[in-house]
């Protein structure tokens, strides 16, 4: 999470550009959609406008701006998520019970912020201050992925099977499957802060010995996974890890989330409804302990990082983003950005010589390294290519299914 100084030059068109998209994501949104929290992971909307408004508040304008004044002294603990330096923080799994603020008063809230913050950009070149401004965008921007994500699960609750954006692509074209190779070799992975923008997690840039190895050349797609699942892939605790064994069984897994067995035919909930299965799309919305049993299963496992990250780095960023309205993984993209975010094998751990930030912000990611699997690429929520890199290091735990994530095998 590098907050080197930034340089100023467009800093203030990105700082609008970047909070106009958190307001398109909402165009679609009735009030009563704001307000919904649907499960202790899952966040309001109204909650996530308010936050990374707050991180600008509590970052840039207390800091930075003369004769700062709160919006509002209660807004610095309804809106901290995780920063004990800042103080205390509302109840997380409570978020949903919050009906004041209104959400009128959240969107004057972040005008409020947006105009100070503006004004802050055109009269100072403090190279601290526009580092934490860059840094709150990118934060902005993963808060941007996980309304998008929330939303999906709020109206994917919803028996009415809502729809928050018609469908633009339907692709049915799948590749064969075809693999990368690499040989055996020390190689060097991650990155440093003086290379632009990164999160502290992605530091330092370090030597790695890999084993020659393959990877696919596309990521699992649904029909894959249904054979998986025909083939008894949910009954065998052969291909389990024991906690992801006990997890199904208590929660009665039989398919990723969204999915639907009705009327002896698989339907999908997707940000444009339910609709069929897509025999050709990656699939989406598995755990870890899925991925893990589906690679074991298929014959193969699942990468590393390091390989992950290997292959990647001679890639073009490019693929489905959010900005690219899609929302949902498409058929045949071939891309290794975008689409779903990819588990790996690799436990999420400091890099050697990794060193947080010092003071509040290196709370941000460095005290999460524990319980939790790296996830690669990026995905169809995550707002655009621009926001990722080959290093960029996303974690989340075991059970996790809610986000955009996939599967893309490797072999040995």
């Amino acid at each position: 999470m590098s907050i080197e100084p930034a340089h100023h030059h467009g800093l203030d068109g990105r700082f609008a550009d970047v909070r106009a998209f958190s307001l398109a994501i909402c165009e679609p949104l009735q009030t009563e959609d704001f307000v919904v929290q649907t499960m202790p992971d899952v966040s309001p909307t109204k909650w996530h406008l308010a936050h990374t408004t707050w991180f600008f508040e509590t970052f840039v304008l207390k800091r930075f701006e003369p004769e700062f004044k709160p919006a509002h002294p209660a807004f610095e603990v309804l809106f901290n998520s995780y920063y004990n330096g800042v103080g205390e923080q509302f109840s997380r799994p409570h978020r949903g019970l919050l009906a004041r603020p209104t959400v009128a008063e959240v969107f004057a809230y972040r005008e409020d912020v947006d105009a100070r913050v503006a004004a802050l950009l055109k009269r100072s070149d403090d190279p601290e201050m526009l580092g934490v401004v860059e840094l709150g965008l990118h934060h902005e921007q993963q808060h941007q992925e996980l309304m998008l994500t929330d939303l999906k699960h709020v109206f994917g609750f919803n028996p009415l099977h809502p729809v928050y954006k018609p469908r633009v692509i339907d692709s049915t074209e799948t590749a064969s499957l075809g693999w990368w190779s690499m040989p055996a070799g020390v190689q060097q992975i991650g990155t440093s802060m003086d290379e632009g923008f990164c999160w502290d997690n992605e530091t330092p840039e370090h030597r790695v010995f890999v084993d020659a190895f393959q990877l696919a050349d596309r990521l699992t797609t649904n029909a894959e996974y249904l054979e998986f699942i025909e083939d008894g892939g949910y009954e065998d605790p052969n291909l389990w890890l024991s906690e992801g064994w006990s997890k199904i069984q208590e929660s009665g897994w039989a398919a990723p989330l969204y999915w639907r067995h009705q009327d002896g035919e698989w339907l999908n909930f997707t940000l444009s409804g339910l609709r069929e299965v897509n025999p050709a799309e990656p699939v989406c919305h598995v755990s870890y302990f899925e991925a893990d049993a589906f690679a074991r299963w298929a014959g193969y496992r699942l990468p590393t990082e390091a390989e992950w990250e290997l292959v990647a780095s001679s890639h073009r960023i490019s693929g489905n983003f959010a900005s690219e309205g899609h929302l949902h993984p498409i058929a045949g993209s071939g891309q290794m950005f975008g689409d779903v975010w990819e588990w790996t094998s690799s436990s999420y751990a400091p890099y050697p010589g990794y060193k947080p930030l010092p003071g509040t912000l290196g709370e941000y990611n460095g005290k999460f390294m524990a319980n939790q699997y790296v996830l690669r690429g990026g995905s169809c929520a995550t707002p655009a290519a621009s926001h990722v890199r080959a290093t960029y290091r996303n974690f989340f735990p075991t059970a996790a299914r809610w986000q955009f994530s996939g599967i893309r095998l490797a072999s040995s």
